[in-house]
């Protein structure tokens, strides 16, 4: 119904119009008794097969929402009602900042993708955590919803002043969040990719893991990184991680490669520059989430995200070695119910390999009828 009914009529409306009207309607459920736990009801699958034991955190199911559809922590509870096992907030700045100028967000329809130079628009950090400290006296501690938290600098903040702008938000949000995703790669922030090399990472990272040591509570760090790093960089990166002692990859962020689509060049061309997400992110992503998995011998988790349109495409992400995966343009393209039909399929698959395995223990056991 949604593709063939609904979406068709909300793709008559501009991407980002679209997207503040479900937001406010996100906010209005918020005050309608009951409204969340209906929605639960209709969209969540619960089974043991799904639940994942993360970088020491529980999640429900591995099915998150990206960051970028709840930039400023507003309707994260509703969000995770729609069958999401977590859901990533932000990018959050420490300042409030407007972002680029509109229009901003673009759908590539033939392609199943959006290309977007939004410019980290939030209402800055102390905004996201008046709204966090209120939710969490009223709703957060009676279902609790695993909530990440993606951080990146102001677009007025220079580079070598970058890392004040992290250890603000990291020591604003420790007590909200579950897990930070430091995003240094979204290439809608003038020069903010320069901050993806080893050493200017080094610099970034050091106040973090400094203030961290001092709490009571352990809060790990991802780095969210490029698909459009080459394998040398890639290898770069998880130097960092290694020597920093980071928790994870987020693999990965949106493209600036234009490489393959159906859309005409003409329309791409007056699209402009921003990031590309979607259907031609698929490959890549799958790509850079095995050869990560492969270099690290599966000893760091990867949330694998980029280009998860189809159920096949989250069972082809989780077993090219991500541990948890993230979806936002599949969301877009398929509806609400996106994150429960991945959450059947995967049920459905760790049945199947459950029966088989009962089925192959079964046959390698002795008939012992034959021996009596």
């Amino acid at each position: 119904m949604y593709k063939q009914l609904i979406r068709p009529l909300l793709f008559q409306l501009p991407p980002e119009t679209i997207h503040h009207l479900i937001m406010a309607a996100m906010r209005v459920l918020h005050y309608i008794p009951g409204g969340r736990l209906l929605l639960r009801m209709f969209y969540t699958t619960r089974h043991p097969s799904l639940v994942r034991e993360v970088f020491g955190i529980r999640f429900p199911n591995p099915v998150g929402l990206a960051a970028g559809f709840d930039k400023d922590a507003e309707v994260y509870e509703e969000m995770a009602s729609l069958g999401f096992g977590f859901v990533e907030v932000g990018t959050i700045t420490p300042l409030a900042q407007p972002g680029n100028p509109k229009p901003r967000l673009f759908r590539l329809p033939m392609d199943h993708a959006l290309i977007n130079r939004m410019g980290f628009n939030n209402q800055g950090v102390a905004s996201a955590v008046h709204r966090l400290h209120r939710r969490n006296r009223f709703y957060h501690r009676r279902h609790p919803v695993v909530l990440g938290g993606n951080l990146g600098k102001n677009t007025l903040t220079p580079n070598e002043k970058a890392p004040a702008d992290y250890l603000r938000l990291f020591r604003s949000l420790y007590e909200y969040v579950n897990y930070f995703v430091i995003n240094v790669s979204c290439p809608n922030v003038a020069n903010l990719s320069c901050l993806q090399n080893k050493e200017h990472l080094k610099k970034l990272l050091e106040g973090l893991i400094d203030f961290r040591r001092g709490q009571n509570h352990y809060r790990p760090i991802l780095l969210k990184i490029s698909p459009d790093l080459s394998d040398e960089q890639i290898d770069e990166m998880i130097e960092v991680l290694v020597e920093n002692g980071l928790d994870g990859i987020v693999a990965t962020n949106t493209t600036t490669s234009r490489q393959g689509l159906l859309t005409p060049s003409d329309l791409v061309a007056e699209i402009g520059n921003g990031g590309l997400s979607g259907g031609p992110l698929t490959d890549r992503s799958l790509e850079m989430v095995r050869y990560i998995h492969k270099k690290t011998e599966g000893r760091f988790p990867i949330i694998g995200v980029g280009g998860i349109m189809t159920e096949d495409d989250a069972v082809a992400m989780l077993e090219a070695g991500a541990s948890l995966i993230e979806v936002y343009t599949g969301f877009i393209y398929n509806g609400p119910g996106f994150a429960k039909r991945i959450c059947k399929r995967l049920k459905e698959e760790a049945v199947r390999k459950e029966h088989a395995a009962r089925e192959a223990k079964a046959a390698e056991s002795p008939d012992t009828r034959n021996t009596l």
